[in-house]
């Protein structure tokens, strides 16, 4: 299973995430779900950099399926495509075929 970990900060803005562990849907190369995982996170991170004057850090180790990622300071830009890979992920937690592959956490910071 995957654990994906919303940061929230005092005023309900989204300002990074963890993901942790391998979905375990199927065989690596052929797990969905991970991928799915992985294109929306790495598309979100992709799109924060390009899109946006962000500071973030981040923080990965692919062998054991970890990326932590943080905005300094949110803006509207940066809440918008984090509010959008979380609804991506939130689609894959309330279908059935799916939910016992991903847990969305949310964690105020």
């Amino acid at each position: 299973m995957t654990k994906v970990t919303i940061y929230k900060n005092v005023k309900n803005e989204c300002v990074g995430f963890k993901a942790l562990g391998h979905a375990g849907y199927a065989e690596e190369g052929e797990d969905i779900v991970c991928a799915a995982i992985s294109i929306l996170t790495i598309n979100t991170m992709n799109a924060i950099e390009t899109f946006t004057d962000a500071d973030v850090s981040l923080e990965t180790d692919e062998e054991i399926g970890f990326i932590e990622y943080r905005i300094d300071k949110p803006t509207k830009e940066t809440s918008l495509l984090l509010d959008t890979m979380v609804l991506g992920l939130q689609t894959m937690v309330d279908d059935e075929n799916y939910a016992e592959y991903i847990d969305l956490l949310f964690e105020e910071v």
